[in-house]
């Protein structure tokens, strides 16, 4: 999703007239008026630090229950969260935490919570919005589904599940092609309303805001850009296809199979829920970018694959698959996505030179950032700006640096 996203929205609804509906045609055929008004409020920056919450009470969404035994989290000594230096001034964390629009922050050394800070009234019970980390998740999913043979090879193509892209631009783009963010497909992540829409912003309002689609339906029409491979391009309609290939080869629902295969035997200690498009009873999970979730979840997913799939002794992630996520394509000196990345993998990034560390990005400053070398999991929730100071990535980035440096507390 663009950073630029909530300003289109709010420009394309100020020239998009509300829409009277009956009470029984609003139950039955999609969201009121009311209801998308606050939908297109998601991303205004006066309020998303609240907007960016328990979004299951505005948007559609799908349940991922918890179950079984829960992994219980150690708690290690507190770490002395270092200072930070900015324009030649020193600020404590907390200033720090202001600055970089923090709504929740936790750090794992060696296993332990070491230090957990909840901001903005929220708390150990919020359930956060986590955007394009969600499509992290996908790839966790797509190496169960591998290792049960419900997807027998990376190599296969989509239309072999899904026999509806077989005439589109994913019609010859392998699953690993898909993964890595190089499907070929004439796709851009660009978010232009108005009366001519970009794909992205109508796939936005009809299927997230209006529920009247399903994200992945233009997946079928679609045209090729580049030869499947060749080019990287950050596209969530990538990843949409992932679900609906997962869904296909695994004969469950996004959220059945989530809970089954990686809530419960995570041992979340919380149950979850997808956001899902329209219409309304019918559609799909936003495998893209609708994962919620606690903090101390994101936590144990951080966990699970800084130890290569392994959550509370037990082996979750099939062996292997983590590094084949993390293994990443570097991205060639001009690529402008976020100039301090530095390559892709399986829907997870690598956004610095930080030997082994990969992390899961969400939209407005989610993370879940891995460092392997010093065995350092530290997740941000945040409420960022749709558009995004210069100096405020590199900043955040600089900051983990120095937690995972940190002497472990003893």
């Amino acid at each position: 999703m663009s950073v630029r996203l909530w300003q289109a929205v709010m420009a394309a609804s100020v020239a998009v007239a509300p829409v009277a509906v009956s009470a029984q045609s609003a139950a039955t055929d999609g969201p009121s008026p009311a209801v998308i008004a606050m939908r297109e409020q998601w991303l205004n920056p006066a309020i998303n630090s609240f907007t960016f919450r328990d979004t299951d009470k505005v948007f559609e969404s799908r349940a991922v229950p918890r179950s079984g035994p829960v992994w219980p989290l150690a708690t290690g000594p507190a770490l002395a969260m270092p200072a930070h230096a900015s324009g030649g001034q020193t600020m404590p964390y907390a200033a720090w935490a202001d600055r970089t629009f923090t709504n929740a922050l936790l750090v794992m050394k060696d296993g332990r919570i070491v230090f957990e800070d909840y901001r903005n009234k929220s708390d150990a019970a919020t359930h956060f919005i986590s955007f394009s980390m969600a499509k992290t998740i996908t790839a966790l999913l797509v190496g169960i589904a591998l290792d049960e043979h419900k997807i027998r090879s990376l190599d296969d193509k989509a239309g072999d599940y899904v026999p509806e892209l077989k005439a589109g631009g994913y019609g010859d783009a392998t699953i690993r092609q898909i993964l890595q963010m190089r499907s070929g497909v004439a796709y851009e992540e660009r978010y232009d309303f108005g009366e001519h829409p970009s794909l992205a912003a109508t796939i936005h309002m009809k299927a997230i805001v209006r529920n009247q689609m399903r994200f992945a339906d233009p997946a079928m029409t679609i045209g090729k850009k580049t030869a499947p491979g060749s080019t990287f391009n950050y596209a969530t309609l990538d990843t949409a296809v992932l679900g609906w290939i997962l869904e296909r080869a695994t004969g469950e629902k996004l959220e059945t199979y989530t809970a089954s295969h990686l809530w419960g035997p995570l041992g979340a200690e919380a149950g979850a829920f997808w956001l899902a498009d329209g219409p309304p009873g019918t559609g799909r999970v936003l495998n893209g970018m609708g994962y919620n979730a606690v903090l101390r979840d994101f936590a144990r997913l951080g966990q699970l694959m800084l130890d290569g799939g392994m959550a509370n002794g037990k082996q979750v992630i099939p062996a292997g698959w983590v590094k084949q996520m993390t293994t990443m394509i570097p991205f060639p000196a001009d690529y402008g996505h976020k100039a301090e990345f530095e390559g892709y993998g399986f829907q997870t990034w690598q956004v610095d030179k930080e030997p082994g560390a990969f992390s899961a990005v969400g939209l407005a400053g989610q993370f879940i950032y891995v460092h392997p070398s010093t065995r350092t999991v530290i997740v941000k929730l945040s409420y960022n700006p749709p558009v995004e100071p210069e100096w405020l990535t590199p900043e955040v980035l600089s900051y983990f640096h120095a937690i995972a440096n940190a002497p472990s507390p003893k």
